[in-house]
């Protein structure tokens, strides 16, 4: 649980408190995103103001989360999605554009977590978004932008 602590900390956790700004970087602080963890027995919500996890599903999504075998079986998926409605101005092409460099920030700070600690990680684009958006209950505001598989070398 402190290792799965860590790596959603890394991700998107706050690391300044005082401003509530996160350890990705948000365009025009929007904060946009919502981290989902992907266990066996359940889908939770990263709660980074209590450093928390909120379930929101409960059992085994993990065969959602991709279409490689090994998405089934690893012990963590991470599910990122996008809040639309959090994105107060711009373009839609500014919108999607801010949105995607928010996203690859979360994952790469997973990926140098994972580094640090020795641990397998995959970034994955190629999944059914609404299926998992059906699955995760989401809001027709929030969209699936990425999973992601963390686990152990072979």
């Amino acid at each position: 649980m402190q290792e799965l602590s860590n790596i959603l900390w890394a991700a998107y956790g706050i690391n300044r408190p005082e401003s509530g700004k996160r350890t990705a970087p948000s365009a025009m602080n929007w904060q946009e995103y919502d981290v989902y963890a992907v266990l066996p027995d359940g889908a939770y919500l990263y709660d980074a103001k209590q450093n928390n996890l909120v379930q929101t599903v409960e059992g085994d999504l993990r065969e959602f989360c991709g279409s490689q075998d090994f998405v089934k079986s690893a012990p963590l998926n991470l599910i990122y999605v996008s809040d639309f409605s959090r994105i107060t101005r711009g373009s839609d092409e500014d919108k999607n554009l801010f949105t995607a460099a928010d996203c690859g920030f979360i994952a790469q700070n997973v990926y140098l977590y994972c580094a640090s600690q020795g641990l397998a990680v995959v970034v994955r684009g190629s999944i059914n978004r609404q299926t998992i958006a059906e699955k995760f209950k989401l809001s027709k505001s929030q969209k699936v932008i990425l999973a992601q598989t963390v686990g152990y070398p072979e």
